[in-house]
């Protein structure tokens, strides 16, 4: 069962990142430089970078989120150039490159689903309750409660009216303790969204 402590499967490489609580990771995940939130999870063959993930985000296996890139204004496009000290003894790594990669954060809000082989660019914003469609390539920001599919990802349609969705961000279940998420189980699964709006706001 999931609690305090995330659940993390097998050959994964987290570095410098931090994981909330009921965080699942699943196998062969590559995180590095990056948060998730409570209740989060990302399927198997994930890699992640630079990002801040929100609470219950859903993120399909094979996912690429931060994805890096190289430098298209230098003589070469080639990692020797940033990674020097894996090729010479006398060579360092360019510490600023890898600090202004750092600087080129994804956010992905709350409730989200990122879909199986979708690809994030750094710098996207991927608003609260939207749906990245399986395999799109997002290079601009997701509006909340929105769902994009497509190379490039492109808005197919709202997840939610526009009015609900206000209601929903405004009422923030996201952030209810674990105690009020089990009360209100039975109604998360059952009731519309407008009567559970009705009933909890």
């Amino acid at each position: 069962m999931l609690g305090d402590d995330p659940l993390i499967g097998a050959d994964c490489r987290i570095t410098a990142s931090t994981l909330g609580r009921f965080v699942e990771i699943g196998d062969g995940v590559v995180m590095d430089h990056s948060e998730m939130g409570d209740y989060s999870y990302c399927m198997r063959l994930c890699d992640i970078a630079n990002a801040r993930i929100g609470k219950f985000a859903n993120i399909a296996s094979m996912a690429r989120i931060g994805a890096t890139d190289h430098p298209l204004d230098r003589a070469s496009l080639h990692h020797f150039m940033y990674r020097a000290a894996s090729y010479w003894p006398d060579a360092e790594d360019e510490a600023a490159f890898f600090e202004r990669r750092r600087a080129r954060r994804v956010t992905i809000g709350h409730d989200t689903w990122i879909g199986h082989g979708a690809l994030i660019r750094p710098e996207v914003t991927i608003g609260t309750g939207a749906v990245v469609g399986a395999g799109s390539v997002v290079t601009r920001d997701v509006a909340p409660y929105s769902i994009v599919a497509g190379n490039p990802a492109r808005a197919i349609r709202d997840r939610q009216p526009p009015e609900i969705a206000e209601r929903l961000i405004a009422l923030g279940w996201w952030d209810w303790s674990h105690d009020a998420l089990r009360l209100a189980l039975e109604d998360f699964r059952q009731m519309p969204v407008a009567a559970f709006l009705k009933k909890y706001e």
